[in-house]
């Protein structure tokens, strides 16, 4: 008689691979929640997406059945700032666990991103058409009303008008030459992100952050999800390796740097990316006796 079967848990990244595998399955809330694995694997994102639902149901059974577009607007942003509190965390904007939604969900404190994401989810359980924006420098959020659109800084709660977006722009616009005939509409720096682009955002955030206190461990984790997530941007190919190269994984290190120079012979930085992956495959040549 055969015995039970036995199934192994995925690892945090299998499970995050299988989320992030097909950008018509991707959920970019689950795929956010299951982040926090890294610093928490016991973490269940399932837990975590019921906790949202939860406050979307207690929201959505306030509302009265023929209440329109701009009432439940008004209801949700209530609820979401004036209730629930939910803010930018001004005091440690650069905490990693802001980016942690079950983080966010628990002290109500995040960063754009995290605040954006969260409210575009209660927005839409209640039927209300939004969308994140990826506006450079500060995610925004993108609600659709009969009347036209509303775009909201989620980390403030403020509606923006279109003077404000448009000073907003000035650095990013300056910076990049896009003056005079380069100039860009500002309809064009409002478009919906992409699922995909809004999971890559969020993690490389936390790039930043691990690459600025040194971390080199954490920092590895999130470059892991980053090539998964992107699988043919090089850039975060060689990033890993370099990673991995400082904390001594030469054989990773190697295979990582090589894919890069596959892809990417001719850029500015190849040929010290040569001299490194010539460094590490010397390191790795065993000693004669």
């Amino acid at each position: 008689m055969a015995g039970p079967l036995h199934f192994e848990a995925p690892t945090a990244l299998q499970y995050f691979a299988a989320l992030v595998a097909d950008d018509a399955s991707l959920s970019v809330v689950e795929a956010a929640a299951s982040l926090a694995q890294d610093a928490d694997p016991g973490l269940d994102p399932q837990a975590v997406l019921e906790q949202i639902d939860t406050l979307a149901d207690t929201l959505r059974r306030r509302l009265p059945a023929d209440a329109g577009p701009v009432h439940k607007l008004r209801m949700l942003n209530r609820y979401f700032f004036d209730e629930l509190g939910f803010a930018g965390n001004v005091n440690d904007y650069y905490d990693p666990r802001n980016s942690y939604l079950p983080e966010v969900l628990r002290t109500r404190r995040g960063i754009p991103i995290t605040l954006g994401l969260l409210y575009v989810e209660l927005a839409s359980q209640l039927g209300l058409p939004a969308a994140g924006v990826s506006f450079p420098g500060h995610f925004l959020v993108k609600l659709k009303l009969p009347r036209g659109e509303v775009v909201l800084d989620p980390f403030s709660g403020r509606s923006l008008s279109r003077e404000e977006l448009e000073e907003r722009l000035v650095p990013y616009r300056q910076h990049h030459g896009l003056v005079g005939d380069y100039d860009m509409p500002l309809g064009l720096f409002l478009q919906a992100a992409a699922p995909r682009d809004v999971v890559a955002r969020l993690l490389r955030n936390l790039k930043e952050i691990h690459r600025d206190a040194a971390d080199r461990c954490r920092l590895l984790a999130v470059l892991d999800r980053l090539v998964i997530l992107l699988p043919e941007d090089w850039i975060e190919r060689r990033d890993r390796g370099l990673v991995h190269a400082e904390l001594g994984h030469d054989a990773a290190a190697a295979e990582d740097l090589s894919e890069y120079l596959i892809h990417c012979p001719d850029a500015e930085d190849a040929p010290t990316v040569r001299a490194r992956l010539v460094q590490l495959r010397g390191r790795r040549r065993p000693r004669l006796h």
